[in-house]
């Protein structure tokens, strides 16, 4: 039977493939681009792997799958990036269940200084208002433990909690809502209004240090239990493609 995590991560990579016609980048036998292995005494063979697709007016969507069933560990990752020079956010969801815990992780990225661009965060993230009070109401959910600086880099509307599993069965409703309107801001861009006298060049320097925030095992300290479960290198790698910036 398929876990309600796996279950969430393939209902939204699937609609993102479908919706901008994306094709899978494998590696030389077919399978996940970046393959991985667990250095668990417990668990021998594969744990999971690093997906890549590319397409459409999309730069790239990473994906991250780990399961250990000897850990309980059942975690899945989504990061669908526009191009480093675009103003529309990139959008992320991770679904997890650690032993009788679950958690997720939901948010559109931010591609400027919101707190200097009102014009913005009206048109990019206020319509998500109501999804987002809503989702915050949902019995069951309680806050992750997130440091003031992973809160600085992500947006206002993130939504990161832990979850029931009556509760994350709920959170299918704000992650299409978040989805669909990504989708819109996608297919109409960002209006001039809304960028003021922002220039492509900025929103890709902007970019490649706002990755290089995010993903860094100083900030988040997931990196740092991936590491001995995966090995070094292949965090290290994962950590690299995360971090990758389009031309």
């Amino acid at each position: 039977m398929t876990s309600l995590p796996k279950a969430l991560h393939d209902h939204v990579l699937n609609r993102i493939v479908d919706t901008f016609g994306m094709t899978e980048v494998t590696n030389e036998n077919g399978g996940p681009f970046l393959p991985l292995e667990s250095k668990l005494p417990m668990h021998e063979g594969s744990v999971g792997g690093m997906r890549k697709f590319t397409g459409g007016p999309l730069f790239q969507v990473l994906t991250s799958s780990i399961v250990v069933p000897a850990m309980q560990l059942d975690s899945h990752m989504i990061f669908a990036f526009m191009p480093s020079d675009s103003a529309v956010p990139h959008y992320t969801v991770d679904s997890v269940q650690a032993g009788g815990h679950h958690a997720f992780h939901l948010d559109l990225i931010p591609r400027v200084d919101i707190g200097s661009r009102l014009n913005y965060l009206n048109e990019v993230y206020q319509p998500l208002t109501e999804a987002c009070e809503e989702a915050r109401k949902i019995e069951g959910l309680e806050a992750a433990h997130l440091s003031p600086r992973q809160y600085a880099i992500m947006s206002p509307w993130m939504l990161a909690n832990r979850a029931t599993a009556e509760a994350f069965e709920q959170i299918m409703k704000p992650v299409d809502t978040y989805l669909d309107h990504w989708f819109g801001l996608v297919e109409k861009g960002i209006s001039a209004e809304a960028l003021e006298d922002v220039t492509p060049a900025e929103l890709a320097a902007r970019d490649k240090r706002n990755k290089f925030a995010i993903f860094n095992a100083e900030v988040d300290p997931v990196w740092q239990r991936i590491g001995p479960l995966v090995g070094q290198e292949d965090a290290d790698k994962q950590i690299a493609y995360l971090r990758e910036v389009s031309a």
